[in-house]
């Protein structure tokens, strides 16, 4: 049982001071609390200073990977809860995110685990988490969602875009399948293969030569045990088998059958590389123009270029202009 762990990207967007009220609207964002099955759900929303109340059309991202809060406060302030700037965005949509199922909104980076993930007691991932950390549970709880926000006053329906980054990418694109009412899709960081193809790919890169360990081989005989036992729920070594068996369902399948227009983003050293270029290959030759592929070249699965070390280079930093990207297209499409 894997866990993917993938690097997440952080700006820091607030300096009110540590210690202040912890309220999502003192880091300039609206908060909003849905129900679904019992569930108490925290959505954030940020929308440009001063135009909350503005009409405008929603954009509504899906975050990647591991039970993080939506807000983490470090000693300079409150960390970006996009990995992006979203400014430019805002200007034209009310950005929307979703926190990870009984994950608290708000914790200080000081008392969570690596990667910034929400661990109880015993150290691991809360059991109310993983019991509900499953695909169709994300798709089908972010429809009802945007189906209670498009009610709003301040939320115009002629537009709605679903972006996803990462494992988000993959919910993304089923809710893209999944709701007539979703006009754009961005599809970053992903793997159209699913995601066992990017734990197999990642394993590939440490083998070293013919006599080195077999890495691949092993994830190859994990994969055969998940799929003995796909509704397995046992977290006690990260993902669940059925949320590994879930998202490893190879998402151009639901891509193939969409007619709206699709953003595809990725970094061509990202491990998903490979697919997105097959994808790319096998939709030019199935003539499916409703798509456009963007790829950042010599980038890891956050737009990090790579050192001569083969490692992310965090010096320079390309969010901003993927995102600035996203809005370009979206202006065009």
């Amino acid at each position: 049982m894997k866990q993917i762990l993938l690097l997440s990207t952080f700006i820091i967007l607030n300096l009110n001071a540590f210690g202040q009220t912890k309220k999502a609207e003192d880091y300039g964002y609206t908060h909003l609390i849905y129900k679904y099955n019992n569930d108490n759900v925290d959505i954030l929303i940020k929308s440009k200073k001063g135009e909350k109340n503005i009409k405008k059309p929603l954009l509504f991202f899906c975050q990647g990977s591991l039970p993080q809060p939506l807000i983490k406060l470090g000693e300079k302030g409150a960390y970006g809860i996009f990995p992006f700037n979203a400014d430019n965005l805002s200007s034209k949509y009310h950005l929307a995110i979703i926190g990870k199922p009984y994950i608290p909104l708000i914790s200080e980076s000081s008392s969570l685990g690596n990667n910034f993930t929400y661990i109880d007691s015993s150290g691991k991932f809360p059991k109310e988490y993983s019991k509900r950390n499953l695909l169709n549970y994300y798709v089908d709880r972010n429809i009802q969602i945007i189906q209670y926000l498009q009610k709003k006053e301040w939320i115009s329906n002629h537009k709605l875009i679903v972006a996803g980054h990462s494992e988000g990418s993959t919910i993304a694109s089923k809710m893209a399948l999944k709701s007539k009412e979703v006009t754009h899709l961005i599809y970053s960081g992903g793997n159209p293969m699913g995601r066992i193809m990017s734990i197999i790919q990642e394993q590939r890169a440490n083998e070293k030569d013919t006599n080195s360990k077999k890495y691949a081989q092993e994830e190859i005989e994990y994969w055969q045990f998940v799929v003995e036992n796909k509704t397995d729920m046992d977290d006690s070594y990260g993902d669940t088998n059925k949320a590994t068996f879930q998202f490893s369902n190879p998402p151009i399948e639901y891509l193939e059958k969409l007619k709206i227009p699709v953003l595809v983003c990725y970094g061509t050293k990202d491990y998903s590389a490979p697919f997105n270029d097959f994808m790319r290959i096998d939709f030019i030759r199935k003539n499916k123009t409703n798509f456009k592929f963007k790829s950042y070249i010599g980038t890891e699965h956050n737009y990090f270029p790579l050192t001569n070390e083969n490692k992310p280079n965090h010096n320079i930093f390309n969010w901003n202009k993927v995102a600035d990207n996203w809005l370009e297209w979206l202006n065009e499409s």
